[in-house]
Parts: C-alpha cells; sequence; structure tokens
C-alpha cells in the first residue's frame, strides 16, 4: 500500500510504502525514478524495516520535528 510519494527532484520521488515480503510486513523507504515511459520505477536505494520498528521510526521523526522547531525559533539543542 503506498502511503506517500515524497518529490526528491525532478526525476525521482522517495516512496513511502508497506508491503509483504517472505511473509512480513515491511516500511519500505525507497528511491523511484522516473522511466521514459512515463511510470516510476524502483531503484536499490532504500531501507525497509519491519513493520514492528514503526514506533522507533516515528520516536526518530518526532525528534527530528522537535530539532527543527527549535532551530527555527533560534533555541536549537542538540538531538
Amino acid at each position: 500500500m503506498i502511503i506517500a510519494d515524497i518529490e526528491r527532484n525532478q526525476k525521482e520521488i522517495i516512496r513511502v510504502e508497506v508491503s509483504e515480503f517472505n511473509g512480513k510486513e515491511l516500511i519500505n523507504l525507497r528511491i523511484w525514478y522516473h522511466h521514459v515511459d512515463g511510470d516510476y520505477r524502483p531503484t536499490q536505494k532504500g531501507v525497509a524495516l519491519d513493520i514492528s520498528k514503526f514506533k522507533d521510526l516515528k520516536e526518530a521523526i518526532d525528534k527530528i520535528s522537535n530539532y527543527i522547531e527549535d532551530k527555527e525559533k533560534g533555541t536549537q539543542n542538540s538531538i
């Protein structure tokens, strides 16, 4: 299931999806490139995490969010 496509540049996106491989549910963050036929195709560049690691990924994203908010306020702390 595709969750989101995030534009990386004019020729690539980062696709966030939940997929299954060898009976395991995975969170996939993978770079896809725009092929000449008009479709996007996956590259080998990316990471797949077992879905049980979602909480860890969310905590990391929350830390990045806090870092960005602090930086915008001028009260930057280390991560």
